[in-house]
């Protein structure tokens, strides 16, 4: 039996923020008691209520959510309540004449994990019991006030038979624990003192091994730490177990913020929606995101283990401690929390390369959603699905607001403002308009124009023009802020938009920014607030090459126009390493974007050879880090290439631009890369670090490079390398190449991979993901071929994610097929995927997404699908609102 979202029979209504109101009823305690079973878990709630005391006047009727529950019986202050005072819905359970005062409910449900394929609730994952109740899956655990605003303490006592389920945990810290039946079943009660909303409980009960260690806080307390994993795994946590207690000292040092309970458990489990979770004690994860050893595991694995277990430590403060006050206050928690994880990665490596990463995934999956259908601000104003918003708007265009905060206000003043923050709120459950006061009142700074940046959708294109007058030495900046309309709103407001700039020399050197009425910029930073804005700066003794939008200062658009030659000098000179990056990026998207439309490419060969001899003198300088001249030898994705150009896009000749680039690249500057990849050798001996992860990522991009040169030597190189290879990072980036590439050695070399690696299904992803993104006509055919594989289950987001998600989101010249095949294939399988998780089913409809953008034959054929699929009927709320804002937007 399949567990899909509840059938909607007729148009799902939106939710509006407008309409919040508290809710009528308060839960001050909880006490839960579960008998697992498979198919018929037992699960009895009693909640210690009261009327709302903010709510006047007082209901008499109590409304509890509740969605797939079977009830078999409910109290009232210990009597039992006949059928005729309560009523049941799909969506809720209704109890007339509840007490005005303090009173409890006690209600029995059963639940069927086994059939839930939905994922979201309790459900099986490969025999262990797991729960995901964020956003809204607690209704399908318990009758409840399913709200991010009802908090209340917990006591959870679960029982399971002992030879199923030895493991059983849930949030807090173990009280109790004995065995039943002679030994057959057994026990364990957990207390959770902390007040929380039901979005944070879980539960976990499996046959699982643990990996242990301690951590002694900045108070003297000892912490037990655990990793449950499944029984052979153990010795692949080391990597997050390391993670874990660096986040937990990295938080006490930077934000003063101590772990609160005398145990912090995290599980690893192969069926998972997301990434992971933060429930209060016991982190649920998603086992690509805890696994890891340097056969089995890529550098980037390593580093999304390092971000994610930080990510979800830190959310004990920022989501759990503090929480939302409703759904539309999500980025609150997420975009907030993002932001922490990142400013941790950059302390824990090199910080222009995370800004750089963060950067280019906010480019490659915010920049999008607004410039598409899909815009909606950092907090929604409605929506039909709360899934549905868990979006890189939120997560990343919400942490960049946090680090435009910072900007504002000062590294001291946003530490003075979390302070604060922590302080006023701790145990509440929050807005952005209380996380804005804390910085006003902590600093004096008025952010009243800031607050747009969170509820207006779109992104701003600032127009930077420089105009030097030698006589005076003067130069003045014109900027000029453009907010295109977005499906939600015509009209934008002026925004407070911080820009970090500079202005160098001939020699590269910076002026001192003094503006004319000879105040000093801080930092370089000039506050644009107006819709048009000039600065005008003095003692500008030559011409000026101006560095724009330096560190990424805020998330816009930037259009200046500064010649090739500029970009290269920027490139080679400038101060700001990120601005360094940036200048490469935009200099080799400009030629891209101008190849793709030129009747003939190889006519602009000087131009590319140009570019590529900037871009040896970059990465010439060994005194940068290997990671950063690594990135910099990235050349621009397919989809960065398509935003830019933005209208009738051609994804063939985007892509077979690209590879006629990176050829030229190679060919021009082939013996640099060819000793870059020599001095790069590492011994057998991996290491996850940031400095020996670097040399291998540079080694790779020079390797990428020579790869579409495509001598005999380069393909002689890059298949000694595939052979040679003694760590997964090296691997896989070879195996990609054979594959991108074609001919004999792809095949053989994909049929050893498999073989070698078939019995673990994390690398075996790596093969589907490989196959998924060749940019080659037969891969539509063979991600259909991969769908009978044994190793494949539509019911495993993870290989639903590799296969399926991959060819959608990461291969878009075959997605986006000039016949409309690839659109009409996923269109089928969001289908199918509907009726088994409907949340996969949204997310991979979100490869539509700049649909618009294409060409009118793709056009034609998208337009299509997303109409046969918004027609089916039975749709989840999850497709359904998707589908109508594609086509709608």
């Amino acid at each position: 039996m399949n567990e899909p979202s509840a059938m909607k029979t007729e148009t799902p209504r939106p939710i509006k923020l407008k309409d919040y109101r508290p809710s009528d009823y308060l839960i001050d305690h909880v006490d839960l008691d579960f008998s697992l079973a498979p198919n018929a878990t037992k699960v009895t709630a009693c909640l210690k209520m009261r009327p709302n005391p903010a709510v006047q006047p007082q209901p008499q009727t109590l409304r509890l959510d509740g969605e797939r529950l079977e009830l078999n019986e409910i109290k009232l202050n210990g009597m039992v309540l006949d059928s005729d005072a309560y009523k049941v819905t799909e969506t809720s359970l209704i109890i007339q004449n509840v007490p005005d005062n303090d009173f409890k409910i006690e209600i029995t449900t059963t639940v069927n994990p086994q059939a839930n394929t939905a994922l979201t609730g309790l459900y099986l994952s490969n025999g262990v019991y797991c729960t995901q109740c964020e956003a809204q899956g607690f209704r399908r655990i318990a009758y409840f006030l399913d709200r991010p605003d009802v908090l209340a303490t917990y006591t959870t006592r679960i029982e399971a038979d002992l030879d199923a389920a030895a493991t059983l945990l849930s949030n807090g810290n173990p009280v109790e624990r004995g065995t039943l039946s002679g030994g057959k079943r057994h026990y364990a009660v957990w207390k959770d003192p902390h007040p929380k909303p039901s979005y944070l409980f879980a539960l976990v009960g499996g046959n699982l091994m643990s990996v242990a260690s301690t951590f002694r806080t900045a108070s003297g307390k000892s912490v037990d730490l655990r990793i449950y994993v499944e029984p052979g795994k153990q010795k692949r946590c080391d990597w997050a177990m390391d993670v874990l207690k660096r986040s937990m000292k990295w938080d006490e040092e930077r934000f003063g913020r101590e772990y609160d309970l005398d145990v912090f458990n995290i599980v690893a489990v192969p069926d998972f929606n997301m990434g992971a979770m933060e429930n209060k004690g016991l982190n649920i994860f998603n086992d690509r995101l805890i696994l890891a050893s340097p056969k089995t595991a890529t550098d980037r694995n390593y580093l999304q283990i390092e971000s994610v277990v930080a990510h979800e430590y830190f959310h004990n403060w920022t989501g759990n401690r503090i929480t939302c006050r409703d759904w539309f206050q999500l980025c609150l928690k997420e975009g907030l929390t993002v932001y922490r994880d990142q400013e941790f990665t950059a302390d824990e490596r090199d910080r222009t390369v995370a800004r750089i990463e963060s950067v280019r995934l906010l480019r490659a999956h915010q920049f999008p959603e607004d410039a598409g259908p899909l815009a909606h601000p950092v907090r929604p104003s409605s929506y039909i699905e709360i899934n549905n918003f868990y979006t890189a708007t939120v997560y990343e265009k919400g942490a960049e607001l946090v680090r435009m905060i910072e900007t504002i206000v000062g590294k001291d003043g946003f530490r003075a403002g979390m302070d604060l923050y922590f302080a006023r709120h701790d145990g509440d459950a929050a807005t952005i308009e209380d996380f804005l006061k804390c910085f006003e009142d902590a600093t004096s700074v008025d952010l009243k124009q800031f607050y747009t940046w969170y509820n207006q959708a779109g992104t701003p294109e600032l127009v930077c023009k420089l105009i030097y007058n030698e006589k005076k030495q003067t130069a003045e900046l014109d900027i000029q802020q453009i907010i295109a309309p977005t499906p939600d709103e015509a009209k934008k407001k002026a925004l407070h938009i911080p820009l970090k700039l500079g202005l160098l020399d001939q020699d590269g050197n910076d002026f001192a920014l003094v503006l004319a009425n000879g105040t000093m910029l801080c930092d370089g930073v000039v506050h644009a607030t107006k819709l048009s804005q000039k600065f005008k700066f003095k003692n500008i003794t030559s011409k000026p090459v101006p560095s724009y939008l330096r560190g990424f200062s805020a998330p816009v658009k930037l259009t200046a126009a500064q010649s090739d030659q500029e970009l290269a000098f920027l490139m080679e000179r400038d101060s700001d390493l990120f601005a360094r990056w940036q200048a490469a990026s935009d200099y080799a998207t400009r030629l891209l974007v101008q190849l793709a439309k030129a009747p003939d490419p190889k006519e602009h060969i000087a131009h590319m050879q140009a570019f590529a001899r900037a871009l040896e003198q970059t990465i010439a300088d060994d005194s940068l880090a290997s990671a950063y001249r690594g990135e910099l030898l990235k050349l621009p994705s397919e989809a960065d290439i398509a935003r830019e150009i933005a209208k009738n896009v051609d994804p063939d000749a985007i892509a077979k631009t690209r590879k006629l680039f990176a050829k030229t690249i190679g060919k021009t500057i082939g013996g640099t890369l060819e000793q870059i990849y020599a001095q790069m050798v590492e011994g057998d001996d991996f290491a996850p670090d940031a400095a020996s992860a670097g040399r291998r990522a540079l080694r790779n991009a020079s390797l990428t490079l020579l790869a579409y040169r495509g001598t005999a030597k380069d393909k002689a190189r890059l298949l000694q390398h595939y052979e040679n290879a003694t760590n997964m990072t090296d691997e896989a980036h070879a195996l990609m190449l054979l594959a991108l590439l074609g001919g004999t050695a792809r095949v053989h070399a994909l049929e050893a991979f498999y073989e070698r690696w078939k019995g673990d299904h994390i690398v075996i992803d790596t093969w589907f993901a490989t196959q998924a993104t060749m940019p080659v006509r037969a891969a539509l055919g063979q991600v259909k071929r991969l769908m009978r594989c044994e190793q494949f289950s539509m019911t495993n987001p993870n290989k639903v994610r590799a296969l399926i998600g991959n060819f959608a989101m990461q291969n878009p010249s075959q997605f986006n097929r000039p016949d409309g095949k690839g659109y009409a294939f996923v269109g089928a399988q969001v289908l199918v995927l509907d009726k088994i998780n409907p949340q996969v089913a949204a997310r991979l409809l979100n490869a539509y997404r700049s649909w618009r953008s294409m060409e009118a034959g793709r056009r034609q054929h998208a337009e299509a699908t997303l109409s046969k699929i918004a027609q089916t009927p039975g749709l989840s709320s999850d497709v359904y609102e998707i589908a109508n804002k594609m086509l709608d937007g």
